[in-house]
């Protein structure tokens, strides 16, 4: 299964389009997204994909309709940090890793995060760490993870 990665659009729709767009080109199964909508207008655009969405906020989702939304309309979402089974992977999705509790990512195949708005993947205590990049940024850029392989490629927009 194909799932694309995205965070830190900012309420950058057009790459947040061009996004989705490539999502569905590739017949993703989901979209994950680990916060800073920034906006219900990027909660929206996502929304509209019809792909499955999983996400938390960012430090930049002061927005209380943001929430209210995903709530009510993602497949699975958390404000803080969202664990979940998916074809057989544990995934896990927080904004930003740093502040996070270490013990969160426990019994995780997969750990994606964002927040710091540049593309990476590590591996730590056996748990892969991946930040897809930002959407909204100089150099803007998201991830596909294949649940089949376990392994992440990156784009760049």
């Amino acid at each position: 299964m194909k799932i694309v990665v995205v965070s830190d659009s900012h309420g950058n729709i057009i790459n947040i389009k061009l996004a989705m767009g490539f999502a569905k080109k590739i017949k993703a199964e989901a979209i994950i997204h680990c916060g800073d909508w920034d906006n219900l207008k990027s909660v929206e655009t996502v929304l509209q994909s019809k792909i499955p969405v999983y996400g938390v906020l960012g430090n930049a989702d002061i927005h209380q309709e943001i929430a209210k939304k995903l709530k009510l309309k993602a497949e699975k979402f958390d404000e803080k940090f969202l664990k979940f089974e998916i074809d057989g992977r544990e995934i896990g999705v927080v904004h930003n890793l740093v502040l996070s509790s270490k013990l969160l990512v426990i019994g995780c195949d997969v750990v994606f995060c964002g927040h710091r708005h540049f593309k990476s993947e590590k591996i730590i205590n056996g748990v892969k760490i991946v930040s897809p990049g930002a959407l909204h940024s100089s150099k803007p850029s998201f991830a596909v993870y294949d649940t089949d392989t376990n392994g992440v490629e990156f784009f760049d927009l």
